[in-house]
């Protein structure tokens, strides 16, 4: 006869298994601050283990999307120009909308610029031109891109390597295709078991980030991070709604699919760790699996929009605390500036940190800013992480429509399932 309480517990959700962890996370590392920080292996066990599956994944997926259904590579052109296009167009608003937050708000005026800036003349020294972008996304090593989870390098050696082998014909195309199938499902199946870590690892996160910077961060710089939430918020309003609206994706079973990824990405402040889960849980919506392989990774290079409105603000933010007036077409010029070199920027946690602080030292603001911004990131970085995924996620439901493959048959099997 089967333990009642085990019974119980082994009916709770993912979902709810996640938020549980945060709010014990929460506790601890606000009780016992010092103590939370040895936690932190558990977390890094966690990332770790989801950072293995990116490589394997993101290339079996591709390999069948494009080498597996035929060798049409008009259809892959025209979604990568598609994707493109829709990726520019939203992360420019995001731009926007973080710029007119914090002119409107001005969290900088008033700032007492003090602190050590070596750490951000260490970001600044990292900065990367679009010249930079453009040569890293090929990649001299597969094995090295793959080591380092280079997300665009493998999807640009993926889409070669795919492409390649839709020109073989007779065994070996169908012996590799095969073997890519089985490493995808597999991968997925890999992704199940991980994500029965996710909240041990998750609960970790949270506590060493809570103990590290305590609940005082929630008022040190409150009025920026407000601002950032505040135009977050209405970047998705104002934008995803809209788009999502527009291409008639159903909001309520798109939340749903979404929820738990987007909760990984909030306590992990890493897309990464929330990335094969995303992919798993948009071909089970519907979107085919040639779109979710390609515009996913693709999109967490190109399409992170809560990083690019957070850059737009956090670059206004410096200015104001120096006390240096930008005139609106200066404020214009750094934002195609940021439009440019953030793109390419790498889907881990600080990584725009490098951009905000080659931005900084190219306009002469002081870098001091990026030191007193280092306090308070991580609850930023949790904010913008979210909506990066969310993001990605809906673009590919928006690419899957506009190229008439999305399977609303599939979205409603799947969410009278999860309801089941």
């Amino acid at each position: 006869m089967a333990n009642p309480v085990w019974t119980r517990l082994r009916s709770i959700s993912l979902t709810k298994w996640i938020l549980i962890s945060m709010v014990i996370g929460t506790l601890i590392g606000y009780i016992w601050p010092e103590a939370s920080q040895s936690l932190r292996p558990l977390s890094q066990i966690f990332l770790r283990m989801i950072k293995s599956i990116i490589a394997p994944l993101i290339f079996a997926t591709l390999v069948i999307g494009i080498a597996g259904h035929g060798d049409d590579m008009k259809r892959v052109g025209r979604l990568a120009l598609k994707s493109i296009i829709y990726f520019e167009i939203v992360t420019t608003l995001a731009l926007f909308i973080g710029l007119f937050a914090v002119n409107l708000t001005k969290p900088g005026v008033g700032v007492q610029l003090a602190g050590d800036p070596t750490q951000a003349q260490q970001f600044a020294a990292r900065k990367q031109t679009f010249a930079d972008v453009l040569s890293h996304i090929v990649p001299e090593s597969i094995i090295q891109a793959g080591a380092s989870n280079e997300v665009l390098q493998i999807v640009f050696w993926s889409i070669i390597f795919a492409v390649a082998l839709a020109q073989v014909r007779g065994k070996a195309k169908e012996w590799m295709i095969s073997t890519c199938e089985s490493l995808a499902e597999v991968m997925f199946k890999f992704t199940g078991l991980v994500m029965k870590y996710a909240p041990i690892g998750i609960g970790a996160a949270i506590a060493v980030t809570v103990g590290h910077s305590g609940l005082s961060v929630l008022i040190n710089l409150g009025k920026l991070i407000l601002t950032l939430y505040g135009a977050l918020v209405v970047f998705m309003l104002g934008v995803l709604l809209p788009v999502a609206l527009m291409a008639r994706v159903p909001i309520a079973r798109f939340f749903k699919q979404i929820k738990e990824p987007a909760l990984i990405a909030f306590s992990t402040t890493s897309s990464e760790a929330a990335l094969p889960l995303a992919m798993q849980r948009m071909e089970a919506f519907g979107v085919p699996r040639r779109i979710v392989a390609f515009v996913m990774p693709t999109g967490y290079s190109f399409n992170l929009d809560g990083t690019t409105l957070y850059l737009s603000l956090a670059s206004v933010f410096a200015a104001q605390a120096a006390g240096i007036n930008m005139t609106v077409g200066q404020q214009l010029i750094m934002m195609l500036t940021l439009m440019l070199t953030s793109k390419g920027v790498a889907a881990v946690p600080r990584a725009s940190l490098v951009i905000l602080s080659g931005t900084l030292a190219s306009f002469g603001l002081p870098l001091e800013a990026v030191a007193l911004i280092l306090g308070v990131d991580e609850l930023m970085d949790m904010a913008r992480t979210t909506v990066n995924l969310i993001g990605n996620c809906l673009a590919t439901v928006v690419m899957a429509r506009w190229e008439g493959e999305f399977d609303d048959a599939k979205a409603q099997q799947v969410t009278e399932a999860k309801a089941a």
